[in-house]
């Protein structure tokens, strides 16, 4: 069991590979470093937001972290629980606490199944005694709590828009009243002003149902309206991790601060006064990853060490810790 100062989940140096193969008339696999070391706690009730480019390793740290993946080295630690070597049956219980809600709303739903079935599921499956009746009625419940109707319940998935979907995959993954909700881009396929409603809705629930969340997403605007921390993630590294505050108000990372440059101010003055950060190159493969840094073949401050040496994660002010070597001891 957990104490108000234990963590929910605590992530430890963790390593996520892949065996790709190389090309050519006579390919050799390579080892592909999806995730390559990441570390990180999170609390009841806290969210953390996860950004980087396409590639970085976001969805594949989202899917280690409910062993939807493997995990090849490091530790996941839910609740006090090391799930290293975990079988498939304690992997049960802890998917009735962390549920997952994925980027494309309507592919993540049977289209076999009407909305009954879909929301329903994980209460068949794990709470197989359960009377149908009482399934049905926290089913409506939960359908009402995301804002669709009881009329809605015999319908399918084609039959609904984006944002529809994306609220019905939310019903599912929280039915079950988990602890923790992995949200892997849930508004990236979605409008703006839907992605403001589903963003609002979550923040609601979590409020409502004291979740954890981890959110993942390639717009920072919508990660600092939703989280209290932010992780910087770069070619399967954690570049910086700090609090909201501290990483929007003043980013330390090259990285961090080339991503934040790109966000619109909406204010005209400010955003025409801008500094732009420009990314030169193209991130390198993240299965010949660079020497030292990861990020110094794209760094406009790199020097010697970056490429001799891996920089750790340090903390360098009271919200924030930063891997780069311009903040070394």
């Amino acid at each position: 069991m957990t104490t108000p100062a234990t963590p929910l989940l605590s992530v430890r140096d963790l390593h996520v590979h892949f065996k790709v193969r190389a090309p050519g008339l006579l390919p050799a696999s390579r080892v592909l470093r999806a995730v390559s070391g990441v570390s990180f706690d999170l609390r009841a009730g806290e969210t953390l937001g996860i950004v980087g480019e396409s590639g970085c390793g976001k969805s594949s740290l989202a899917r280690a972290l409910l062993n939807l993946l493997p995990v090849h080295s490091g530790q996941v630690v839910w609740m006090g629980q090391d799930m290293q070597g975990a079988s498939s049956q304690d992997w049960q219980q802890v998917r009735r606490n962390v549920q997952m809600v994925f980027q494309d709303p309507l592919a993540s739903l049977n289209p076999r199944m009407n909305i009954a079935q879909i929301v329903g599921e994980p209460l068949r499956t794990h709470h197989p005694e359960m009377p149908q009746v009482q399934v049905m009625e926290q089913v409506r419940e939960m359908m009402r709590k995301v804002g669709l109707d009881d009329e809605h319940l015999r319908r399918y998935p084609h039959e609904f828009s984006g944002g529809q979907c994306q609220r019905i995959g939310i019903a599912r993954a929280l039915i079950l009243r988990p602890r923790l909700l992995v949200c892997d881009e849930p508004v990236s396929a979605l409008d703006v002003s839907i992605q403001a409603q589903i963003i609002n809705l979550l923040k609601d629930l979590q409020q409502e149902m004291q979740l954890a969340m981890v959110f993942i997403a390639h717009d920072l605007a919508v990660v600092r309206h939703i989280s209290q921390r932010v992780m910087v993630m770069y070619l399967g590294k954690t570049m910086e991790l700090a609090s909201k505050r501290a990483l929007y108000a003043n980013p330390h990372h090259p990285y961090s601060r080339a991503l934040l440059s790109a966000v619109p101010v909406p204010d005209p003055q400010r955003e025409r006064d801008k500094v732009i950060v420009l990314q030169t190159g193209e991130p390198p493969s993240a299965s010949d990853p660079p020497s030292g840094c990861v990020f110094r073949t794209r760094c406009p401050q790199v020097f010697d060490k970056c490429a001799a040496q891996v920089p750790v994660l340090r903390k360098v002010d009271e919200d924030s810790e930063v891997a780069c070597w311009l903040f070394s001891a």
